[in-house]
């Protein structure tokens, strides 16, 4: 089940997450590139733009699964874009880098040294732990730091220069339709396992505002640390409450956390999972451990971007590349460099400020731009003189003031005995 949202106010009515007064349901879900030319400022209209970026996206860590999906996103993205350069004279160079986790700090060595190739921006990181680790080094070289996955609610009020963006939509929502589905489920009580850095406790204020404000009562919410390996006092301790159900809310943790709480008498059916964890476990568990459990994670469903997917795979085949087993955030991935480029071609500029200026514009924030669905559609209408108004894979996006998406997807889904999961039916 996916649901299409502008507000924050969530009910859950039979199954179905709705956002605000109205939700459209719709049907599963998101999923590295080549260099070129030296990155010119600005331009007059019609001149050669060449636009550098980078990425910081998990290729190592607990996130690593994300990475093969959100680098192939950019890459997608670059190619298209490339294909129109005859049309626009914009080209895009892309430096791939390695974000890593809190625990390897692969960031550390890697953003320097994508700063040091002098791009407009970087697209990453998919923790939202991981960019408050870098987010001032980047924007204190007046470069965009454009997350496809960060959801932490602390990026809203972030003095960020105006130069801080995501496609993903922020904590508060997922946490509201998380809490509140819980909730719908008949559930009373509710246990929390939750990983202590920006995203994890985040995630999980919201879901106690939501399954508590529904009636309910969050009966135990032990932390553990990214790094740590075992977490038997956490799980003593939600199971000691007796809880009707438990969210774990973690990254690649969940491998240990899951069939521990399982092993230890804990019904699957009870059991709720969110983005940072909604992975497929058809190679990690045995059949059948994960039958009924559930989650939640913002984005469209593969049944709504099946053409975009279709596309997708057919590029990564013929760039060599090993096929996708997940596409999370592939869409959030592809729409951000979609977005820059369209900035940086409306903005006849590749300076990260003058970038910046125009991402409001082209993702229809102004609220006075032509529809377009494509690169190359949104390029004709800023070539012709006119305001593009990008509706992106991953939803309409449309930033607001703060560079957050006003609008987007929260997706509702239910893991099989292949312990692989398909949208809620309820």
């Amino acid at each position: 089940m996916s649901v299409f949202t502008r507000s924050r106010k969530s009910t859950v009515l039979g199954g179905l997450a709705l956002i605000g007064a109205s939700a459209l349901v719709l049907a599963g879900c998101a999923g590295g590139g080549t260099g070129g030319e030296e990155p010119s400022e600005s331009a007059a209209p019609g001149e050669e733009l060449s636009l550098k970026i980078g990425t910081a996206l998990p290729q190592t860590g607990n996130l690593a699964f994300l990475g093969p999906p959100e680098e192939a996103g950019v890459a997608y993205a670059q190619s298209l874009i490339q294909d129109y350069a005859d049309t626009t004279g914009l080209s895009v160079d892309v430096v791939w880098g390695d974000s890593g986790d809190l625990d390897n700090k692969a960031y550390e060595t890697e953003v320097p040294r994508i700063l040091a190739e002098d791009p407009a921006a970087i697209i990453g990181a998919a923790s939202s732990g991981v960019s408050l680790q870098f987010i001032d080094q980047v924007i204190g070289e007046g470069k965009i730091l454009f997350s496809p996955a960060n959801t932490s609610d602390q990026f809203t009020t972030y003095d960020d220069n105006g130069l801080y963006f995501r496609t993903a939509p922020s904590d508060v929502l997922q946490g509201e339709v998380h809490g509140n589905f819980v909730a719908e489920q008949g559930h009373q009580t509710l246990g929390l396992i939750v990983l202590n850095d920006a995203y994890g406790t985040g995630l999980a204020k919201y879901i106690t505002e939501a399954f508590e404000g529904a009636g309910g009562e969050v009966v135990a919410a032990p932390t553990y640390n990214q790094g740590d390996t075992s977490f038997d006092a956490q799980i003593s301790e939600v199971l000691a409450a007796d809880p009707d159900a438990i969210s774990v809310i973690s990254f690649d943790e969940a491998k240990t956390i899951l069939p521990a709480l399982i092993d230890r008498g804990f019904d699957p059916n009870n059991l709720y999972l969110v983005d940072g964890n909604m992975a497929s476990y058809k190679d990690d568990f045995p059949a059948g451990l994960l039958e009924g459990a559930k989650g939640t994670y913002p984005g469209p469903t593969p049944a709504q971007v099946q053409d975009f997917i279709d596309g997708l795979d057919g590029f990564v085949e013929e760039s060599g590349d090993e096929a996708l087993k997940d596409y999370t955030y592939a869409p959030e991935s592809f729409d951000a460099l979609t977005l820059l480029a369209l900035a940086s071609l409306a903005a006849q500029s590749t300076d990260p400020a003058d970038i910046a200026e125009k991402l409001i514009e082209v993702s229809g924030g102004s609220g006075d731009g032509k529809k377009c669905e494509s690169f190359a559609d949104c390029a004709d209408i800023i070539l012709a003189g006119d305001v593009a108004d990008y509706d992106g894979v991953s939803s309409p996006v449309t930033f607001d003031e703060v560079g957050d998406p006003t609008e987007g997807f929260i997706n509702i889904y239910q893991y099989g005995a292949d312990n692989t999961y398909t949208p809620y039916e309820g």
